[in-house]
């Protein structure tokens, strides 16, 4: 069963990385960059602050434990299993497609980039509620961590591995920054939710 998923993991990957053009390259080289989403998160930022006035330093806290929890999980499970990227497999590295000869780092599962986009997004909607934020904050999420298969330096089970990862751990900081506001009276989380 393991070494069919493996097979179907490569399959995938292989086909979804084939498809590329000039613009496309250029386009998911951008939305995979780190520094490129600083003005979005500003505007998250803005929004937070907006909303819960000073208790939103208790959520940005919140995020920043969140997102250092989903980059080290990351790495951590990186180091336990220590699955070659695509671009590194010796198996089918010369069939991946790199754009700019882009390829870091050894091991690829899980995807970071996709645990902390999936982490910021599960949080913000929790955070939020709204259905609108939700969809636009998971369909962010979902077009970083596809930009890691396309770039080829992820497998599809890497990106959903990260996911995963990050969603579950959105849930325990939410869950966790929840609690902390019942327990000091302020309850700026919400009653409701």
């Amino acid at each position: 069963m393991l070494d069919f998923l493996k097979e179907a993991d490569s399959w995938l990957l292989l086909w979804l990385n084939s498809h590329h053009s000039a613009f496309f390259d250029k386009v998911m080289f951008f939305v995979s960059g780190k520094w490129e989403w600083v003005p979005f998160y500003a505007v998250l930022i803005f929004f937070v602050i907006r909303k819960y006035k000073w208790q939103s330093a208790w959520i940005l806290l919140a995020v920043i434990v969140l997102i250092v929890l989903s980059d080290q999980g990351g790495n951590l499970v990186k180091n336990i299993v220590q699955r070659p990227r695509p671009c590194k497999d010796p198996e089918i590295g010369h069939l991946v497609i790199l754009v700019n000869d882009y390829c870091r780092g050894a091991f690829g599962f899980v995807s970071n980039h996709a645990s902390n986009s999936f982490a910021l997004a599960g949080f913000i909607s929790l955070l939020f509620r709204k259905k609108w934020i939700m969809a636009g904050m998971m369909i962010w999420a979902a077009v970083v961590s596809y930009s890691r298969i396309y770039l080829g330096v992820h497998y599809p089970g890497d990106v959903a591995g990260g996911a995963l990862l990050g969603l579950l751990l959105a849930w325990i900081v939410y869950k966790f920054l929840k609690e902390f506001s019942k327990r000091t009276g302020s309850n700026f989380i919400g009653k409701t939710q």
